[in-house]
């Protein structure tokens, strides 16, 4: 992935995570654009898939790539609520990747 243009540099290496950003590259491209970042949250890593719109909930994986919750979107915009202190006590920001395509 790196020879992408929208890839940060040595950021997608899980195999998970690249297959999530070819999946997000194949969709038409969202507003605002889809965002992947890493965190430390509960002292664990974390990745957090950015909403793409406010009824569309974002989604916050572990390092294994399964979804431990929605921290935001959905119809009330405060996601599933099971982890409802997470932009409180995250740490560490990281931009893994940016969808840089034109809208």
């Amino acid at each position: 992935m790196p020879d992408e243009p929208d890839a940060q540099p040595a950021a997608v290496s899980d195999e998970w995570l690249t297959n999530l950003v070819q999946q997000l590259r194949q969709e038409d491209p969202a507003n605002p654009p889809a965002k992947i970042y890493r965190y430390k949250y509960k002292e664990q890593t974390v990745y957090y898939l950015t909403s793409r719109c406010c009824d569309i909930p974002g989604k916050l994986f572990d390092v294994n790539g399964e979804v431990i919750c929605e921290p935001d979107g959905s119809i009330t915009g405060e996601g599933d609520g099971k982890c409802a202190d997470f932009f409180k006590e995250r740490t560490n920001e990281t931009l893994i990747w940016e969808d840089k395509r034109e809208q």
